[in-house]
C-alpha cells in the first residue's frame, strides 16, 4: 500500500480491488446517493396534511424541512475528524444504520416520533454529504465530473420519485401519510447491506484521512460555500413551499407534488448535461453562471406570473439540477486532493446547510407577515442574483499545489487559493 501522505489510491490498491471491486464501489455510492433526498422531499407535498393532523402551528410544521438542515449544518464540521478516526467507510456505514433508524422512528404516528426521526435523518444524511464528494475524489480522482453527475442524478432522480408519489401513496397506502414517509426504510436498508462490503475491506483510518482543519481562511472556500449554501437554499424553499405557492394559485394538492416532481425530473436530466461542460470547458465561471441566471429567471417569472406553473417548475429545474452538479463538483475540483476536498466539503456543507436552513423559515415568515407571496418569492430572486456574482469566484479559480510539508504541519490546513 502506498506510503504518501495523501489519499490517492496506489497501483498497487487499485489493482487489488479488481474490476469487480471497483464496480461494487461504485454501485454502493450511487445507493447511498439515492438514500440523501427522498426523506426530505417526500414531507413538502404532505406539509399540510401533516399539519392538519398532528394540529401543529405553521412555524412548528416548517421545522420539519429545517430541522436536517440544522443537522447538517452541525454535523458536518465534525465529519473529517471522525472519519480521521473510524474511517470513512466505516463511519459512512454508521451513518446509513442511523438514518434506516430515524425513518422507523419517523413511522410511528406522533409529533414527538415525528421530529426525532426528522434529527436522526438529517444526521445520517449529514455525514453521506460530506464523505461522497471526498471518496470519489480519493477513488476516482479522474472521473471527478463523470461520477459526481452520476450520483447527483441518482439523488435528484429518487428525491423526484419521492415528491411524485407522496400524496397518492398517502391517499391509497394504510397509515397514510405515516407510510408515505416510512416507505423510504426500504431502499435505506439496502444502502445498509450494499456498503457492507466496504466497511469489511476498508483501510485503516490513518491511511485515509490524516487532516481535519475546515479551510476558513481562505477567499475560495468561502465562495465555494456561498454557491452551495444558496443553491440549497433556493432547493430547499422549492421543495418545501413550492406545492402550496401553487396551491394558492388555484392548484390541486396531487397536481402541485407532480408539479414538485417535474422540477425535480428536469433539474435531474439537465444534471446528465453537466459532465460535458465541466469535462471540455477550461474553467465552470460560464456554466455557473448561466445556470444561475435561469434560476432567477424561474423565481421572476414566478412573481409575474405565478399562474405558469408547468413553466416555471421546468426553468426553475434547468438552472437548479446545474447548481446543484455544480456546488457539488466544486467540492472536489477546488480541492488538491480527498483530504482537503473533505475539508472543503465540511466547511462548504456546514455553512452552506446554515444558510440553507434559513430559507423554508424566512420564506414562510414572510408568507405569513405578507398574506402573500410576492415577498418570499422577491427574497428568491434577491438570493439567486447573488449566487450569479459568487458563480464567477467559485467557477473559475485554480487551486495552488500544496507546498512541502513542514514536520508537524497538518495537510488539511494546506488550504485553497
Amino acid at each position: 500500500m502506498s506510503k504518501e501522505r495523501f489519499t490517492l489510491l496506489s497501483p498497487h490498491h487499485e489493482r487489488s480491488t479488481g474490476r469487480s471491486g471497483r464496480a461494487l464501489l461504485v454501485w454502493g455510492l450511487l445507493v447511498v446517493a439515492a438514500n440523501l433526498r427522498p426523506s426530505l422531499t417526500a414531507v413538502g407535498p404532505l406539509l399540510e396534511r401533516v399539519q392538519a393532523d398532528l394540529e401543529l402551528a405553521p412555524a412548528v410544521a416548517g421545522l420539519l424541512s429545517t430541522l436536517p438542515l440544522l443537522a447538517f449544518a452541525v454535523i458536518s464540521p465534525m465529519v473529517p475528524r471522525l472519519a480521521a478516526q473510524w474511517g470513512p467507510e466505516r463511519l459512512l456505514w454508521g451513518a446509513l444504520v442511523v438514518l434506516t433508524l430515524g425513518i422507523a422512528i419517523r413511522w410511528a404516528p406522533t409529533a414527538i416520533a415525528l421530529f426525532a426521526g426528522t434529527v436522526l435523518i438529517g444526521s445520517g444524511i449529514a455525514v453521506g454529504n460530506v464523505l461522497l464528494p471526498s471518496l470519489i475524489k480519493r477513488d476516482f480522482p479522474t472521473r471527478v465530473g463523470l461520477l459526481t453527475s452520476a450520483y447527483a442524478t441518482v439523488m435528484g432522480a429518487v428525491a423526484a420519485v419521492a415528491s411524485g408519489v407522496a400524496v397518492p401513496m398517502s391517499q391509497v397506502a394504510p397509515g397514510g401519510w405515516h407510510t408515505a414517509l416510512g416507505c423510504w426504510i426500504v431502499p435505506a436498508l439496502v444502502a445498509v447491506v450494499l456498503w457492507l462490503p466496504q466497511v469489511r475491506t476498508s483501510r485503516p483510518a490513518a491511511e485515509t484521512v490524516r487532516g481535519h482543519r475546515l479551510p476558513w481562511r481562505s477567499a475560495l472556500a468561502w465562495a465555494v460555500t456561498a454557491f452551495m449554501g444558496l443553491q440549497s437554499l433556493g432547493f430547499y424553499v422549492v421543495v418545501t413551499w413550492l406545492p402550496q405557492v401553487f396551491q394558492d394559485s388555484g392548484v390541486s394538492a396531487a397536481a402541485a407534488g407532480w408539479l414538485l416532481f417535474v422540477f425535480q425530473a428536469v433539474a435531474v436530466a439537465t444534471s446528465l448535461a453537466v459532465p460535458a461542460a465541466l469535462r471540455w470547458a477550461r474553467d465552470q465561471r460560464a456554466v455557473a453562471t448561466a445556470s444561475s441566471v435561469v434560476l432567477l429567471a424561474g423565481y421572476l417569472g414566478l412573481l409575474a406570473v405565478p399562474g405558469w406553473a408547468l413553466l416555471w417548475s421546468v426553468v426553475l429545474g434547468l438552472g437548479g439540477g446545474a447548481c446543484l452538479v455544480l456546488a457539488l463538483a466544486f467540492l472536489s475540483l477546488r480541492a488538491q486532493d480527498a483530504t482537503v476536498a473533505g475539508a472543503l466539503s465540511a466547511m462548504a456543507q456546514s455553512i452552506g446547510y446554515l444558510l440553507a436552513a434559513a430559507g423554508p423559515v424566512i420564506f414562510g415568515l414572510l408568507h405569513t407577515v405578507g398574506s402573500g407571496w410576492q415577498a418570499p418569492i422577491i427574497l428568491m430572486c434577491v438570493a439567486a442574483a447573488g449566487q450569479v456574482i459568487v458563480a464567477m469566484v467559485a467557477g473559475g479559480a485554480r487551486c495552488r499545489r500544496p507546498k512541502p510539508l513542514r514536520p508537524g504541519v497538518n495537510p488539511g490546513a494546506l488550504l485553497l487559493v
